[in-house]
């Protein structure tokens, strides 16, 4: 196991014309439709959202450090914990992987110029701003305080800004059905000579499934939020039961789309660890078409298992098992994909980089996610366990563990393309152990405490459950203070990183022929694919071809 790339790179020098420059001022940004200008916005804005919901969590974990008020009242509580879901799921998991890293990087492996509607893609930016300002005026004017999944009845009776907050969500959905649609049409149309579907990326792979959920699920979540409006505004009686409405039916609706959101989020994560791993293991990715295909299968199982959200609603016993064993039948495809990236793994020539380290803990963390969710799965032990800390604990460590370290290894191994400098990996490599120890201190422990029965979202608790919580507390501190040194290794990236060069991690697909960072239109000729994407005997981002 080695800890540098085997191959020989020439001097770089850093491009005098490239897509940050090409144009230069305010307009040129606020009206670009270049697809890489418009990634890095979405970048920017998810990042400052990730930001400001990982301060909702902190705060969370500081009451929670003791029994009893420690820094807020009950009322206050209820809105911290709802702000860190709602910014956390609307406005940054949701589009930190497709609409940010997924603009950057779909043209640019797929051999095109920029996505096939790019006026289409910069409205669809300008859609998910005017959603973020809106939740953020919402969040001034009066927080609301329902949880995240906005729940019938109390949705309807609290005097906080829900309105508000849930035509925030509603404006968002249009930002996700239009880059769905744009990346769909773009792996259809713009595939250079050549490029077949399995010689495809297997991060393109995960962004098409992904785009496939997002325009058939988003707008279920749509209506459903509309109706809540109207709930709230009129008295139409859907879901207020005084006025002949069902407030279970709103949770049907609402896990319709938000069980496949799930995979919205998870899916694309998947496709950066096939990316990292084919690099840094030096291997074609084991079983390519079943991890590829796999994709597939996640999206189209991952709509009928919405009713394991609601084993305990009062849904037949022949519902709950209906939906129990979906459960169990969608994590096949998930397996699938984890036991093909440890066959990669297996002889590997790894290369131990930052990106890689990042690959490895999302292995071990959302191996850990995926297997506590069987007791989720089962009818039996979902009764015990339903809204207890267990579920927290689970949902962080598929979310959180997987998605969010899957988009920060990807974030430094694209970092080189994005900005053209490369970053201090002893500082890399520190920002991730960090975050590993804290994240596994803080979540972990909730293991525990759902075991012992603390329900979530409570603001008090038993003095029985006071060790754990401040032992979980403490690592919130370590995960914020690994954030902090992740956050500083980039900083100091752009202000004094030497230059990184096309190819520096020796990658095989696309976007390592073109120069870092990237010319506004990508590539000067457009590629023609004669080989795989992890062909690391013939790749023409190793053998120095021009694209």
């Amino acid at each position: 196991m080695s800890t540098a790339p085997k191959i020989a790179t020439e001097a770089p020098e850093f491009p005098k014309e490239h897509y940050l420059n090409a144009k230069k001022g305010f307009k040129s940004w606020a009206l670009t439709v270049d697809h890489k200008r418009i990634g890095l916005m979405y970048l920017v804005s998810v990042l400052t959202f990730f930001l400001l919901g990982g301060l909702f969590a902190l705060l969370v974990r500081l009451e929670l450090l003791l029994p009893g008020a420690q820094l807020v009242e009950q009322k206050t509580y209820n809105q911290l914990f709802t702000l860190h879901g709602v910014v956390m799921v609307f406005l940054f998991i949701i589009p930190s992987i497709p609409a940010a890293l997924g603009n950057f990087f779909l043209p640019l492996q797929l051999g095109a110029k920029d996505v096939a509607f790019p006026k289409m893609n910069l409205f669809s930016f300008y859609i998910y701003a005017a959603g973020a300002i809106i939740a953020i005026v919402a969040m001034i004017t009066g927080a609301v305080d329902t949880g995240w999944t906005f729940y019938t009845p109390y949705s309807l009776t609290t005097n906080t800004g829900v309105v508000a907050t849930v035509f925030a969500a509603f404006v968002l959905g249009f930002s996700s059905i239009l880059t769905g649609v744009n990346f769909i049409v773009t792996i259809h149309k713009l595939r250079p000579p050549g490029m077949t579907w399995y010689r495809m990326p297997l991060f393109l792979w995960a962004l098409y499934a992904t785009s496939v959920i997002q325009l058939l699920s988003t707008p279920v979540l749509a209506i459903t939020l509309l109706l809540l409006i109207s709930e709230r505004l009129f008295g139409v009686g859907v879901f207020d039961p005084a006025l002949g409405g069902d407030p279970v039916l709103f949770q049907h609706f609402f896990w319709f789309y938000s069980h496949p959101a799930v995979y919205i989020m998870i899916v694309p994560a998947f496709g950066i660890i096939s990316e990292i791993i084919a690099t840094f293991a030096r291997r074609e990715v084991f079983g390519y078409k079943f991890v590829a295909l796999s994709s597939v299968a996640i999206a189209v199982i991952g709509f009928f298992v919405w009713g394991h959200h609601m084993f305990v609603s009062g849904q037949s016993e022949f519902a709950g098992l209906v939906f129990s064993f979906l459960t169990f039948f969608v994590a096949i495809p998930t397996a699938v994909k984890i036991f093909n990236w440890t066959a990669t793994l297996y002889k590997g020539d790894i290369q131990l980089r930052t990106p890689m380290i990042y690959a490895i803990m999302f292995l071990i963390q959302f191996t850990i996610g995926g297997l506590t969710g069987l007791p989720l799965g089962a009818l039996g032990t979902n009764v015990a366990l339903h809204d207890t800390y267990y579920v927290v604990a689970h949902f962080h460590y598929v979310m959180m563990g997987g998605t969010v370290f899957a988009f920060i290894g990807g974030l430094h191994y694209w970092w080189p393309k994005i900005t053209g400098k490369m970053y201090d990996e002893k500082l890399g490599n520190i920002g991730a152990v960090l975050l590993f120890i804290g994240f596994n201190v803080t979540f972990f422990t909730q293991f525990l405490l759902g075991f012992r029965g603390m329900p979530r979202r409570y603001f008090d608790f038993d003095p029985e459950f006071a060790g754990l919580h401040a032992f979980s507390s403490i690592g919130s501190w370590i995960l914020g203070v690994g954030f902090l040194v992740t956050m500083w290794c980039f900083i100091k990236s752009l202000r004094s990183g030497e230059v990184a060069g096309k190819n520096p991690w020796g990658g095989t697909t696309l976007e390592w022929t073109t120069q870092s960072p990237p010319i506004a239109h990508n590539f000067i000729d457009t590629p023609t694919v004669s080989t795989g994407p992890y062909d690391h005997e013939n790749s023409p981002a190793l053998s120095g071809r021009a694209a």
